[in-house]
């Protein structure tokens, strides 16, 4: 096609505008493999781009959308041939490389993870961001030796995408999980959904002394600030607390008391620029560890005409679980 749907931001002096466009094929960025996107999904920090509450776009114009699933209809690389479905997030799309809120993508090879078997492209988008980064974290916290005998694991911004997916794929692990919420009538979607213990956010959101007594065995936190510092001030000993959000602040008002007195770990969950083979890992244990009915249980499917005003509600707090865009 020489042209195709997208959203796209523009920058003017008062700010940025978003609107949807006809897209010139011949505009799109390098790149040595063309996807045809059927899904993408809307992150949090598709919300930050696309109202512009935080500077995510890095180059104008941009197609927003930090990650897509399709198939490919064009390959200059061996590694992929026309037909592969594949999934791609991080690497800068929608920030610095126009994203997935289009028809059509180009982008390097290397970006690009197969589709794992027993994932569709809806399924992918489902998890998105969010749930890979959730995979991160507890991927993280494996490797640091939290098993489920070290005692249960908190999950921050448990209602959220990272933190539902966190909870599901926790439970179905044997983790004993605790989900912090600042919305206590999910409750029971949470422990539908694994949890075995509901925690108001209102017990992280003050600030504490550095070392609390000690109640979890690892900590998957999305929030950041005073709930990630007593988050780490309630972990046990030799325990460790894997960060990868910011939705509270950027800010983490501790000591060093929890890391030298208790040998605490602080683990940070970069997703963007991950390298190949642990992306492939993460995204193979999704298809296998990931529950499809309690996936089925946290999704909502949107039009493409959508996007704009959940990625509103998304900052808001008002998105349960997990959306995903047919593109």
């Amino acid at each position: 096609m020489s042209a195709f749907r997208a959203l796209r931001i523009d920058k003017t002096d008062d700010g940025q505008t978003i609107s949807t466009v006809d897209f010139p094929e011949s505009d799109l960025m390098e790149g040595d493999v063309v996807v045809r996107v059927s899904h993408s999904t809307v992150n949090y920090k598709d919300g930050l781009a696309v109202t512009g509450k935080s500077p995510v776009v890095r180059r104008f114009p941009m197609i927003p959308g930090i990650d897509f699933a399709g198939k490919v209809t064009a390959s200059e690389n061996p590694e992929f041939k026309v037909g592969d479905e594949v999934v791609l997030n991080g690497w800068g799309l929608g920030e610095t490389h126009l994203g997935g809120y289009a028809e059509v993508a180009r982008v390097k090879a290397d970006w690009l993870v197969p589709l794992p078997q027993g994932l569709s492209a809806a399924d992918a988008m489902a998890v998105g961001t969010a749930g890979y980064t959730a995979m991160l974290c507890i991927m993280a916290l494996e490797r640091h030796g939290v098993t489920p005998a070290r005692g249960p694991v908190l999950v921050t911004g448990a209602a959220g995408g990272v933190g539902s997916i966190a909870v599901a794929l926790l439970g179905k692990l044997g983790y004993e999980v605790v989900a912090s919420t600042g919305r206590p009538e999910e409750g029971g979607w949470l422990k539908e959904l694994g949890a075995s213990e509901i925690m108001n956010r209102e017990e992280l959101a003050s600030p504490g002394k550095p070392l609390q007594k000690e109640r979890f065995g690892g900590v998957v936190d999305s929030v950041g600030s005073v709930p990630l510092a007593n988050a780490i001030a309630q972990t046990k000993s030799g325990g460790a607390v894997a960060a990868c959000g910011l939705a509270a602040g950027m800010d983490l008002p501790t000591s060093v008391a929890p890391f030298i007195l208790r040998g605490v770990s602080l683990l940070g969950i970069n997703s963007v620029t991950v390298p190949k083979p642990i992306r492939v890992e993460a995204w193979s244990r999704i298809a296998r560890d990931l529950d499809r009915e309690k996936l089925a249980a946290i999704t909502r499917t949107i039009g493409f005409d959508e996007i704009v005003p959940t990625a509103k509600a998304i900052l808001e707090g008002k998105i349960r679980g997990r959306v995903v865009v047919e593109i």
